[in-house]
């Protein structure tokens, strides 16, 4: 069963922007940029300086630099045997068994060179097994395209009038990582190229844009925190409704496919391992 990824996603960017606003009120503009020359567009769209603004996701300005790349090779680590040894455990019935593929996967990479490609070789066989570890459990290997009942959930935040809800859409789970929340959806399709307010569902009807978005929040939200074990990816993704004793089921569920697709690539999986 796809489980619900909304209200850490939630809980993260009030708390981001709350924090940011609170703590440094000078720097603070409106949504949507245009900031001075000498600030940076963070992901969530506001001007600033400092790592929150001009590191990860930073849109325009001064942003920092990204870490250089490796030599790693993501389509040789992510080869058929190991897509497909996912993809085979979902039944034939499955909506994702003919939506989820490896090319897609591969060609939706294109648009993100960091993945898989930064610190050491073991590093990058880490990062590649901890998203497709979450990946399994969000989809059921692959299994689900969207989040099982999700039409019948809300999930619009009406106090984001950066990406206000339409009305007649659903914000709720889509992808390889289960995209929710309009306050998700309109940053991505910003970022990807496709109205993520307006046609959410797109999410669910183009294989690429799906992993796209799955890549998106992973470099955003996941990578940032990735090199304090695997225990922050689970908190970074599903926390609110899974760590500190909320759901340890799950959560050892994440660990058991992170640490098999760990083994199966030949790497430690490190330290840290739950939340």
């Amino acid at each position: 069963m796809v489980t619900g990824l909304s209200t850490k996603k939630k809980f993260l960017t009030l708390i981001l922007v709350g924090v940011i606003a609170g703590a440094f009120p000078s720097y603070i503009e409106a949504q949507n940029c245009g900031c001075a020359s000498d600030q940076c567009c963070s992901r969530w769209g506001y001007c600033g300086t400092g790592d929150d603004y001009c590191g990860t996701g930073c849109q325009e300005g001064p942003c920092f630099a990204s870490p250089p790349t490796n030599d790693v090779s993501v389509p040789d680590i992510v080869t058929p045997e190991f897509f497909n040894g996912i993809l085979d455990q979902a039944d034939a019935s499955c909506a994702g068994k003919n939506f989820y593929s490896r090319a897609t996967f591969l060609e939706a990479l294109n648009s993100y060179d960091q993945f898989g490609r930064t610190g050491s070789v073991d590093d990058s066989k880490r990062e590649i097994a901890a998203f497709f570890g979450h990946v399994t459990h969000e989809t059921g290997h692959f299994c689900y395209v969207e989040e099982i009942d999700g039409p019948s959930k809300d999930y619009c935040d009406e106090n984001n009038t950066e990406y206000p809800c339409n009305p007649d859409k659903g914000y709720y789970g889509r992808g390889p990582i289960q995209l929710s929340w309009n306050f998700n959806y309109g940053p991505a399709g910003k970022s990807i190229g496709f109205d993520g307010l307006n046609s959410p569902e797109t999410v669910a009807n183009d294989p690429v844009i799906s992993f796209k978005t799955a890549l998106w929040y992973w470099m955003n939200s996941v990578r940032p925190v990735i090199g304090q074990g695997f225990g922050a990816t689970i908190r970074a993704i599903n926390g609110a409704l899974e760590c500190d004793g909320k759901n340890p089921e799950t959560v050892q569920k994440r660990v058991e496919y992170y640490t098999e697709y760990c083994n199966e690539l030949g790497v430690d999986p490190g330290q840290n391992l739950t939340c």
